[in-house]
């Protein structure tokens, strides 16, 4: 991509990945140059990614794996996703580029998930929960939590590819206008309901059950 607000993203991430203090040059540029192409071909704010990135695996180690099987950059559990994704996103999940292509697919298929009638802050939140495998509080005890760490870490370190703007404006909002391929609303102070749709994945029970996922799966890659 040549156009220059991507380049001003890319650089911009890739200065607030430095700003961490866990990650600095070629790596850092690279990871970002990654994060914002797949950000902008999946319609995630790049923001986002780089919140669930830190929540995830905040010293950036490319093979780190969770006492659940989750790897890499955005913890992306094999078992569940490569065995469909794999031919179209690739299989080496401890490789960067591969693992974040992952990442951002699978936030965008989340948040694209969430019913209509969820505000900006509720379809973020939602999809967060579902991004964390958080169906039933199995696999973390506090995995409820898990949209407020990722908002903290955007508030705090995505400085400079939110220039500025809060949460809401930098992640919730266009999140929002993304999945409804429309202009984003004013976020309603209403907070999200109690009670938060299950989705059929858990990171530590079974995986997602995608009906006639082959046949489908090349509209979904390409955000149609």
């Amino acid at each position: 991509m040549r156009h220059p607000q991507f380049r001003r993203d890319v650089n911009a991430f890739a200065a607030d990945l430095r700003g961490t203090g866990s990650i600095a040059g070629e790596r850092a540029d690279s990871i970002a140059a990654v994060a914002v192409r797949e950000a902008y071909h999946r319609r995630v704010p790049p923001a986002l990614v780089l919140g669930v990135m830190l929540t995830e695996n905040d010293r950036f180690k490319s093979g780190v794996r969770s006492k659940v099987g989750a790897l890499g950059l955005m913890q992306i559990m094999p078992r569940l996703w490569a065995p469909n994704l794999g031919i179209y996103l690739g299989k080496n999940l401890k490789d960067d580029e591969t693992n974040v292509r992952y990442g951002v697919y699978i936030l965008r298929h989340f948040a694209r998930r969430t019913a209509d009638s969820l505000d900006a802050g509720d379809v973020t939140r939602v999809a967060l929960l579902n991004y964390n495998g958080c169906v039933r509080g199995a696999n973390t005890p506090d995995c409820r939590a898990y949209p407020d760490k990722v908002q903290r870490h955007v508030e705090r370190s995505a400085q400079s590819i939110c220039n500025g703007r809060g949460f809401k404006e930098c992640v919730a909002l266009p999140l929002w206008a993304a999945i409804r391929d429309t202009s984003p609303p004013p976020i309603p102070s209403s907070s999200l309901a109690n009670s938060v749709p299950l989705v059929a994945t858990d990171r530590g029970r079974d995986g997602p059950r995608f009906a006639a996922l082959n046949s489908r799966l090349g509209h979904w890659l390409t955000g149609n």
